[in-house]
């Protein structure tokens, strides 16, 4: 206790102690020599004089030394027969020791037995001490764009753009070092000497792989409404699939279980997930539906009439239709009107794919051409001679590299889209039948569907190509739609008799971002997911070809704004203002004084840079005469050598 604390708290056995609380028993007369004597030797203090080295006790020994003694024992923690309960006090200026020599002894051994035990896991014995070093290739693959210099701006900004440069190095080293928590790899299917994998049966691969992959092959017979559209959730864990006759349903297809079964009574001819599983976009014969997961109706859009194809942009929020009358729309779903509506004029629209990677739609049409559109310009950003005769199915992978295409003329192309060289066709194969649908998978997989085939090609590999099929299967009908399911080796396939679940091993990407798209996700976590989707929605106004094209300066428009806003004002408002000579008395302000100092001002710049020329031709002279000019061979000292300069 410190401060009045211990006045307030007192041993009422000491001589200089007020008088104890008042109690029904009878005070005890003050202690005497041998009462003083026992309670010296039990470590009890004494009367205020009495300079007697205390030591710490415990509390059974002072209340028997001073039960000896004949005096009252100290209070305990309990109360007393007076219902009050008193502290003990320390005399003044005797203040006892800080700590027990048992307790600092012991808490230094403690310390001492963890100091060695961190030294032995990674202190000085730890053969490779510090972090583990990480590989520029490792780095290479996690960093986000290169380093970059500071740009010369002010302090300030200078050095925010540097703590941003170190926290995206760090981030990258911390995904390069947790690379090794992602246990998952792709695989592939592999033949024996001599096989083709083509050959090999989905009932082959099913009884190859374990229990829970060989449940993902099964197959629906659904022939009273079909032919059947289908499409899957951004997470791969729900299925909706749309038949031609009005059947609708939704269902979460690893389980088996159905969320929704309706029948609108209306032709369906596409259906979209949007950017949660709860909504599912339908293009019905008249006008764009939206249903819940429960097939209850929640939005009827009346300007999107005779839509054939649907795709959604999940980081824009935007629902894109192409419509049997010709019109491409952009439907923002989070705002619930439409941004941009463009006519191609190049009649029917029911080819239709998007580019994950800038998000921009391509639209294959009946004359052989594929244009790219964005809903910032009226105008296609780039038009591509693909074929001879129509385009029956576009697809592009998810990295924006290749895209791919085929026709009437039944031929299968891969186009480059990158650099100088983009828009050409590196791979070509004519095929038997025109592929009428083509689906990329996440790991580069091609899927071609003619008649009631469908191939899988690796176009990756240099050695098959599009040269030969990786995987090929036969189904009961005719095939409507394509669609592979994200994080998984599955391809669904939607024909005239149903539904088809084939398993393509290596076609999906094995490890996903828990914080994206986690197949796992509690309803908790899908909410706070959307949230933060809406807070990071990008501008459809920003959709192009370089989806990096915003972060660089665009010099040559600078250049143009600027020469054209010189002609609109008649001047150049960030030019310097002109020098303006202060007056002067006693004709030192003249006209000729006035020019004379204007003409000085305005030749300061100039007379420097001669100036400085000056100085680096003297400089570049000087070095030669330092060093010693070499002498020709066989050549003489002459006299006039000292002129020579």
């Amino acid at each position: 206790m410190n401060g009045g604390k211990k006045q307030k708290a007192r041993r009422y056995w000491e001589g200089d102690a007020p008088d104890p609380p008042k109690s029904s028993k009878k005070r005890q007369p003050p202690p005497d020599e041998a009462a003083a004597a026992a309670t010296k030797a039990s470590g009890i203090a004494g009367p205020p004089g009495d300079r007697t080295i205390r030591k710490r006790t415990r509390k059974g020994d002072v209340a028997a030394a001073a039960k000896a003694a004949g005096t009252p024992a100290p209070p305990s923690g309990g109360k007393s027969g007076s219902g009050a309960s008193l502290n003990p006090r320390r005399p003044a200026g005797d203040r006892g020791p800080s700590k027990s020599v048992w307790t600092s002894s012991r808490y230094r051994e403690e310390k001492q037995l963890r100091t060695w035990a961190r030294q032995r896991l990674s202190g000085a014995t730890d053969p490779f001490p510090g972090p583990a070093p990480l590989s520029a290739d490792k780095l290479k693959k996690f960093r986000r764009g290169g380093e970059k210099p500071a740009p010369p701006a002010r302090h300030l900004t200078r050095a925010r753009l540097s703590r941003a440069e170190d926290g995206a190095e760090e981030s990258s080293a911390w995904a390069a070092r947790a690379e090794l928590l992602l246990p998952e790899e792709p695989g592939f299917l592999e033949g024996s000497d001599g096989e083709d994998t083509a050959t090999v049966r989905q009932r082959d691969i099913a009884d190859a792989v374990d229990i829970a992959s060989a449940a993902k092959y099964f197959s629906l017979k659904l022939d009273q409404f079909g032919p059947y559209r289908l499409d899957y959730s951004s997470t791969g864990r729900h299925l909706t699939l749309g038949g031609r006759r009005g059947h609708l349903a939704a269902l979460d297809w690893p389980t088996k279980s159905l969320s929704c079964e309706i029948n609108v009574m209306e032709a369906v001819r596409d259906v979209r997930f949007l950017h949660l599983e709860t909504m599912v976009a339908v293009a019905q014969r008249r006008w764009l539906h939206i249903y819940d997961n429960q097939g209850i109706e929640l939005h009827c859009v009346r300007r999107c009439d005779r839509v054939a194809r649907l795709e959604f942009l999940p980081f824009h929020f935007l629902l894109a239709t192409a419509s049997e009358t010709g019109f491409l729309t952009y439907l923002d779903v989070s705002l619930g009107k439409i941004v941009a509506s463009h006519l191609p004029r190049a009649g029917r629209l029911d080819v239709m794919a998007q580019n994950p990677h800038n998000a921009v739609v391509h639209l294959g049409h009946g004359n052989g051409t594929v244009t790219l559109w964005s809903p910032a310009m009226k105008e296609p950003l780039v038009k591509v001679l693909c074929h001879k005769g129509g385009v029956r199915a576009v697809a592009v992978d998810p990295t924006g590299t290749y895209m791919a295409t085929s026709g009437l003329d039944r031929q299968l192309k891969i186009f480059d889209l990158r650099g100088a060289g983009a828009y050409r066709p590196l791979t070509t194969r004519p095929l038997a039948l025109g592929a009428a649908h083509l689906a990329y998978s996440q790991r580069g997989l091609l899927a071609a569907a003619a008649g009631d085939v469908v191939d899988v090609y690796r176009p990756r590999d240099a050695d098959a190509g599009l040269a030969r099929p990786y995987l090929s299967h036969r189904l009961h009908g005719h095939v409507h739609g394509l669609r592979f399911c994200p994080f998984e080796d599955v391809l669904g396939v939607g024909h005239a008799q149903g539904f088809t679940s084939m398993l393509v091993p290596g076609a999906g990407e094995p490890n996903f971002d828990g914080l994206a798209n986690n197949p796992y996700r509690s309803k908790k976590q899908r909410q706070e997911w959307e949230v933060k989707a809406l807070l990071e929605k990008i501008p459809a106004e920003l959709i192009g070809l370089d989806p990096h094209a915003l972060g660089r300066v665009d010099v040559e428009t600078m250049e143009q704004l600027k020469k054209d806003r010189i002609e609109r004002l008649g001047f150049d408002p960030d030019a310097p203002a002109p020098f303006q000579p202060r007056a002067k008395k006693k004709g030192r302000s003249s006209t000729a004084n006035l020019l004379k100092r204007k003409r000085k001002v305005a030749d300061e710049d100039k007379r420097e840079f001669v100036r400085q020329r000056l100085r680096e031709k003297e400089r570049d002279q000087a070095e030669p005469k330092k060093k010693g000019k070499p002498r020709p061979p066989g050549s003489r000292p002459s006299a006039l050598d000292r002129f020579d300069r």
